[in-house]
């Protein structure tokens, strides 16, 4: 197995942003974790399955293969050589993502897709219980967090850009279930590592953030990155 940077927080936080960005930067593959998570869900809607049925989205999920590829700034999700990158990333698809991850055996399945991606190459996984769970002895792990109003206003502004008709406060609200439903899960729920690199971003911008990470990834040899 390669090096692995596991990267984790709530929603909002630019784990995706961050995580891209630090895959060119180091030559590292990209797995987006709550991608996957949201695409089951997606794909579990259009053929009418219950969420909140658990043993029948498993049996989806094992039907599942997952790709990753970077072209400009976008992180194209491939799902059996499907890309639904536009179709996952709406408000709603964020919910429904954090419906069928309480399930233990729909993250079951999606934890050992997880593992074998990322033991493919040196890889950077950004979810949710990367550090925790998925690679708990991860070369580096980084907690990323932020005030739930900044997290709601850098969302919202990535929705309207979008052309999604939402409310800053619908944003807010939807934001604040999701920290619960995430934290409070019996399985993997949302936390910081023991041994992770606390990060708060509430008044970083994105270069500031990969500098910081890279200031321990590097070995402390650089503080500047643009």
């Amino acid at each position: 197995m390669g090096k692995i940077i596991a990267i984790d927080g709530p929603s909002g936080v630019g784990k995706s942003t961050i995580s891209k960005l630090l895959s060119k930067e180091l030559g590292y593959m990209y797995i987006d974790t709550g991608a996957m998570y949201r695409t089951v869900a997606l794909l579990a809607i259009e053929v009418g399955l219950d969420l909140t049925d658990g043993i029948k989205v498993a049996e989806l999920c094992r039907s599942l293969s997952f790709s990753f590829h970077i072209e400009g700034d976008t992180v194209h999700v491939l799902c059996n050589e499907r890309d639904v990158t536009e179709e996952i990333r709406t408000h709603e698809m964020g919910m429904h993502a954090s419906i069928v991850s309480k399930h233990p055996s729909v993250r079951e399945v999606l934890v050992s897709l997880q593992r074998g991606l990322g033991k493919q190459h040196d890889a950077i996984l950004e979810g949710r219980d990367i550090g925790t769970v998925v690679f708990p002895h991860a070369t580096f792990k980084f907690y990323l967090d932020a005030s739930v109003d900044e997290r709601a206003r850098r969302r919202y502004r990535e929705l309207i850009q979008k052309g999604e008709k939402v409310s800053f406060q619908e944003v807010r609200e939807t934001m604040k279930l999701r920290d619960l439903n995430d934290s409070t899960r019996a399985i993997a729920p949302l936390r910081p590592a023991k041994d992770a690199i606390l990060i708060d971003t509430t008044r970083m911008d994105i270069p500031a953030v990969i500098s910081e990470i890279l200031w321990h990834v590097k070995g402390k040899k650089t503080k500047k990155w643009k």
